[in-house]
């Protein structure tokens, strides 16, 4: 009686899982027909990333994956030491994935069939790797995501509000100065400049933020090994990268007002987006330079 009770959970042990060692040209045959299914669809993606008609606001998209493969290879060790232990609980996510594919294709939803990718691989890794070797490879696989352009549609629910929030803190620096301004809505009006300075969905700042955020990930991958910093220097990129646009706007109302109305576009206009990115990229590395004076790393400091 004892070892009938004994064998019960062992054998549906068994059940849920598949066998640990499977042929390698299955593997391989494996690789290339998720590379068949999604060659189009990657293929769209990389030229939204680097191509002639490619979207700005996504164009750090491209060393996203690359990231990936380098946190892969530098765990490539401790990833071969994980037992091998498959199991059919990745089956359903493998089915679902190619269901969003389909739609996706069909329904010519790109952020859908993108999503269905990572989907995949996450299937795939259960089904024939298992739960522990997929929590190992989850960073790198959730890193993924920022890869995926977001949706116009919910784009522009972001875009907008970061608009009005850039020329609201402009407006204030500009009366801060005593420059007679007056905003509406998200035009600025200046005494140089009737019309307005226009604050476009261009320099509402989603581009800075996507991208700094980016960054902030993987400087913290690099150069943290304590998780809550890695989160704070994560969470400080957004507020960072929203007041370093409101001040490249408050400095292009300045040249506006007291040098030429046409430096609001062109070259300084270019130049002052990149010299407030790399002002943004030093604040955040000099909160983390704080961050590290006042809690200093010690043994106890845990690491991912």
């Amino acid at each position: 009686m004892s070892n009938s009770v004994e064998v019960a959970p062992l054998l549906a042990t068994r059940e849920d899982r598949l066998p640990s060692k499977s042929p390698r040209w299955q593997a391989v045959a494996l690789l290339l027909l998720v590379a068949w299914l999604y060659a189009s669809i990657l293929a769209h993606l990389f030229l939204q990333w680097v191509g002639p008609h490619s979207d700005p606001n996504f164009a750090h998209g491209i060393f996203v994956p690359l990231f990936a493969l380098f946190v892969l290879w530098q765990d490539r060790k401790k990833l071969e030491a994980i037992p091998s232990s498959p199991s059919w609980a990745g089956l359903p996510l493998v089915v679902l994935s190619l269901l969003m594919l389909v739609l996706g294709v069909m329904g010519a939803e790109l952020f859908f069939s993108r999503v269905s990718l990572l989907i995949l691989l996450a299937g795939l890794i259960i089904l024939f790797q298992g739960w522990t070797f997929f929590r190992a490879v989850l960073f790198p696989w959730a890193f993924l995501i920022l890869m995926i352009p977001i949706p116009n549609l919910l784009l522009q629910q972001v875009t907008f509000p970061l608009q009005l929030l850039a020329a609201r803190l402009s407006t204030a620096l500009l009366d801060l100065v005593n420059v007679p301004v007056l905003r509406e809505g998200n035009v600025i009006r200046l005494a140089a400049m009737p019309e307005g300075l226009d604050v476009a969905e261009a320099c509402s700042g989603i581009r800075s933020l996507l991208t700094l955020v980016t960054l902030a990930i993987i400087y913290g991958y690099l150069m943290e090994t304590r998780i809550w910093v890695r989160l704070t220097l994560v969470c400080l990129a957004v507020p960072i990268a929203v007041a370093a646009n409101g001040f490249r706007i408050f400095g292009t109302g300045l040249l506006v007002q007291y040098w030429d109305p046409d430096k609001a576009e062109g070259f300084f206009h270019t130049f002052s987006g990149w010299l407030i990115f790399v002002v943004a990229l030093i604040m955040l590395f000099s909160a983390h330079r704080v961050i590290s004076l006042i809690w200093k790393s010690g043994p106890e400091a845990k690491s991912v």
